[in-house]
């Protein structure tokens, strides 16, 4: 309640008589109340001024400055939805980045895999030699889901680099192997048969993991790889024969039908249904890809620790310890080979550093599988067969090792950049 006190005060407010300023013109003030409507900002709006001031208005022209960010109220804080429907798609597509991801902690689960061999044998003694043709056409596959068949085409008319990767393969990996081989026998004193299977390691053809590892690094150089992976195991039904009879004087008998067949299960048959699939299916293509990563980390992994575990007995000896320092001596020397060398060739090239990535991992990763079952079946002495099981997991841990330092220097480069 108000008291009388008050509303007498406000009446006499009401009635005051404020003399009419002489800079107006004398002409009455209208009776509604003033309307200023403004159309300079993206919303127009209404000022409404009610007065009860018994003054004359002037007309003058009224101008509405158009509003800048600056002059802005600042956005309103994001809120934070409680929808639980909102909640499981953030949570949903967080999942899916880590599985994407993935690939970055190959180097750490491989580690993982070659200690678990060493420790507890029996966890991979399951994964035997009919496994690894289906698991590296996995890993074949999920590269062809990634790619297109414009990037094969575009391979084949780069005949320069496929040219220097073939050299790498053929020619400058087979020296360092017979290099390594002198220094096994004549230097270290280590039985012939050890350096037979060095050079063993050395003449056969690249390895599909290497392909891989430049698919996570350089992916647009990916089919580049493949091809030359393809091109060198198509050619060491031949050429991996001649090597080993002309360095080690073994003559190993020619199954070009069943080196065909491996091609072609391995490489061409999960490429080929993995672009199809891209081509022609890309709403499925859209659904596993987020799957491929995590699989393909884990196959690699049982790929690489799998030999190891069949042959721990022989590694855990002197011995063995011999032949593991002369293997990473000699897959050290052949990424450092392949990189010098195709840096020397293509130091103009726009991408010279992706192709020294690419050729170096193709002239250090070789098929020691493959290496693997010449020793087997070709040669009487087992002791030929410790340096290819010994090279599949060196080479896949010290291949995916220099995969993490590369993308990881790409992306700090990427950030200064920014």
């Amino acid at each position: 309640m108000i008291s009388s006190g008050a509303k007498q005060l406000q009446l006499q407010l009401h009635n005051i008589h404020y003399p009419r300023p002489l800079l107006f013109p004398s002409h009455n003030l209208p009776k509604p109340p003033i309307s200023v409507r403004c159309h300079s900002v993206s919303s127009p709006f209404s000022i409404r001024l009610h007065s009860h001031f018994q003054y004359q208005s002037p007309k003058l022209p009224l101008k509405c400055a158009s509003l800048h960010s600056s002059d802005s109220l600042p956005p309103d804080p994001p809120i934070h939805s409680s929808d639980p429907t909102q909640m499981t798609e953030q949570n949903s597509t967080s999942i899916l980045e880590i599985l994407k991801q993935s690939n970055s902690y190959l180097p750490h689960v491989l580690l993982a895999s070659i200690l678990l061999a060493l420790i507890y044998p029996r966890s991979l003694t399951w994964f035997t030699s009919r496994y690894y043709a289906p698991a590296l056409g996995f890993l074949m596959f999920a590269v062809g889901v990634n790619s297109n068949e414009s990037d094969f085409v575009e391979a084949f008319k780069r005949p320069a680099e496929l040219v220097t990767g073939y050299i790498g393969q053929f020619a400058v990996k087979p020296l360092l192997g017979y290099l390594f081989c002198i220094i096994s026998v004549s230097v270290l004193g280590l039985p012939t048969a050890i350096g037979a299977g060095i050079v063993l390691v050395a003449c056969v053809s690249g390895a599909q993991l290497s392909s891989y590892a430049t698919f996570l690094t350089d992916p647009q150089m990916a089919p580049l790889s493949i091809v030359m992976t393809s091109l060198s195991t198509a050619s060491a039904v031949f050429v991996t024969p001649l090597l080993l009879l002309f360095l080690i004087g073994k003559r190993l008998p020619i199954d070009v039908k069943g080196m065909v067949y491996s091609i072609t299960q391995i490489v061409v048959v999960p490429i080929a249904v993995g672009l199809l699939l891209n081509r022609f299916f890309p709403r499925i293509c859209n659904l596993i890809r987020p799957f491929l990563p995590p699989l393909s980390v884990l196959v690699a992994a049982v790929c690489a620790g799998a030999p190891l575990a069949f042959n721990v007995e022989t590694i855990k000896s002197p011995l063995g310890i011999a032949i593991l320092l002369l293997v990473v001596a000699f897959h050290l020397s052949s990424f450092i080979a392949g990189y010098i060398l195709s840096g020397f060739i293509f130091r103009d090239s726009h991408d010279a550093k992706a192709l020294q990535r690419t050729i170096s991992f193709e002239t250090g990763m070789q098929s020691s599988l493959l290496a693997l079952a010449l020793a087997n079946k070709f040669f009487e002495d087992p002791a030929v067969a410790i340096p290819p099981a010994i090279s599949t997991s060196i080479m896949s841990l010290m291949g995916f090792a220099l995969v993490l330092i590369w993308t990881r220097r790409g992306k700090s480069g990427i950030k200064h950049s920014t």
